[in-house]
C-alpha cells in the first residue's frame, strides 16, 4: 500500500481543527469564571513542553507512526501492551467527541430525536472519511478551515454590541487557584490531546518539521479559544460556568434588528466540522493500532466494526449531562494524564537513549 503523504499545511489545519473540535461548544476554564480566558492562557503554556517532547519524537523517527516507534523501541511484547493502551485512549476519545455531539443537538437542537441517531450519522461520515485516508481528511480539513475562521470573526465582531467589558473584572478575584485548576484541565482538553498526532504526523511529507506543525496549530488554536472565551466572559459575566454550552448561550443573544438572528446556527456549523476532524483522527488511530496489533494489511478493513463500536460506548457512556459536564471537567484530566504526558515521557527518554537507532526499516511495514 502507497505511503500517505499530508503538507504542512494541511497538518496545521488539522491540528488547529482538531483542537478546537468540541473545545468550541463546550468551553475551557469555566469554573474560573471571569477568569477563565487566563485559564486558558495558563493551559497553552502547560502544553509547551508537552509538544516539545511530541514534536521531538517525531524528528527522531522521520515517516514512522506511534505505533512504529514504540515496537521499535520496547520490543514486540511490551510494545503491545503500549499499543493497546493508545488504541483503548484514541477510541475512548472519539467516542467522548461523538457523544458530547450527541449531547448538544439533544439538549439545544433536537430535544425529541433519539441521541443515537445524530450520533450515528456523525460516525457514519467518519467512516468514510477514514476509509479514503488521512490524505482526504486532511485536505477536508484545510478546505474548511478558512471557512471556519471567517465566521468566528464575523460572529466576534457581531457580538460587540453584546458585550460588557467591565465583567472581566475584578481580575483573580477568586485567587490563583481556579486558575491553576481550570488550566490544567485546559491542558488536558484539549491541548495535550493532540498526543494523538503522534499516530497522524508520521505521514507528514519529508524534511518538513513537526515543530512547525505542532507549536503554529497549538498557538494559533489557543488563541482562537482564548478569544471566544473572553467574548463568553463579556457577554455571560460570571454566569459562565451555569451554561453547559456557553458559546451557544453567548451567540444566542445576538440580534441585529428583525434581520440577523438565530446565529447560534454558526457556532453549530464549526461544532460540527471539528468535531467530524476529531472523530475522524480518533478512528483512524484506533483502526491502525488495532491492525498494527494484528498484523492485518489494511487498516481500511475494520473501520465499519469500530466505528459502530465507538458509537455504542458512546452510547452507554453517561446517564445524562450532568455526568459528560463532571468528567469533562473534574475527572478527565487525571484520567488522560498517563496518557498524554507519562506514556510519551517514557517514549522521549528512551528514544533519546536509541536516538542512534533509525526506524526505516519499520517504515516498509507501517500500516
Amino acid at each position: 500500500m502507497p505511503k500517505e503523504e499530508i503538507t504542512q499545511k494541511e497538518a496545521i489545519c488539522l491540528l488547529i481543527n482538531f483542537i478546537m473540535g468540541s473545545t468550541l461548544i463546550v468551553g475551557i476554564g469555566t469554573n474560573a469564571k471571569n477568569d477563565a480566558w487566563l485559564a486558558s492562557l495558563f493551559g497553552i503554556l502547560m502544553a509547551i513542553p508537552a509538544i516539545i517532547i511530541y514534536s521531538r519524537i517525531l524528528q527522531l523517527f522521520p515517516g514512522a507512526n506511534l505505533y512504529d516507534i514504540v515496537n521499535l523501541l520496547f520490543g514486540k511484547y511490551l510494545g503491545s501492551v503500549v499499543t493497546i493502551l493508545y488504541i483503548w485512549y484514541s477510541f475512548h476519545l472519539g467516542a467522548l467527541v461523538v457523544r458530547d455531539f450527541g449531547e448538544f443537538l439533544n439538549t439545544i437542537t433536537m430535544p425529541e430525536t433519539p441521541m443515537l441517531v445524530p450520533m450515528f450519522s456523525l460516525i457514519i461520515i467518519c467512516i468514510f472519511a477514514v476509509r479514503l485516508g488521512i490524505e482526504v481528511i486532511s485536505r477536508t480539513s484545510a478546505y474548511f478551515f478558512p471557512i471556519m475562521l471567517f465566521i468566528i470573526i464575523i460572529v466576534q465582531l457581531l457580538s460587540i454590541s453584546k458585550m460588557d467589558f467591565e465583567y472581566i473584572f475584578p481580575i483573580l478575584y477568586y485567587g490563583l487557584s481556579p486558575i491553576i485548576k481550570e488550566g490544567f484541565s485546559a491542558f488536558a482538553f484539549p491541548f495535550a490531546e493532540t498526543v494523538i498526532f503522534l499516530g497522524v504526523l508520521g505521514s507528514l511529507q519529508p524534511k518538513k518539521s513537526p515543530y512547525k506543525v505542532y507549536f503554529t496549530g497549538v498557538l494559533v488554536a489557543g488563541i482562537i479559544l482564548t478569544f471566544i472565551v473572553l467574548r463568553n466572559i463579556f457577554v455571560l459575566g460570571n454566569q459562565l460556568s451555569n451554561f453547559y454550552f456557553p458559546s451557544h448561550v453567548a451567540i444566542s443573544r445576538i440580534h441585529i434588528g428583525d434581520f440577523l438572528q438565530r446565529m447560534e446556527v454558526t457556532v453549530a456549523f464549526i461544532f460540527v466540522v471539528g468535531v467530524f476532524i476529531k472523530v475522524s483522527l480518533c478512528l483512524l488511530l484506533t483502526c491502525k493500532g488495532i491492525a498494527k496489533l494484528f498484523h492485518l494489511n489494511d487498516y481500511r478493513s475494520i473501520t465499519m466494526q469500530t466505528g459502530i463500536l465507538m458509537v455504542y460506548l458512546a452510547y452507554i457512556l453517561y446517564d445524562n449531562i450532568v455526568d459528560m459536564h463532571f468528567w469533562t471537567f473534574y475527572v478527565y484530566k487525571y484520567y488522560a494524564f498517563p496518557f498524554q504526558v507519562i506514556l510519551p515521557l517514557i517514549i522521549f527518554i528512551t528514544a533519546e537513549f536509541k536516538k542512534r537507532k533509525t526506524p526505516k526499516e519499520y517504515n516498509k511495514s507501517s500500516v
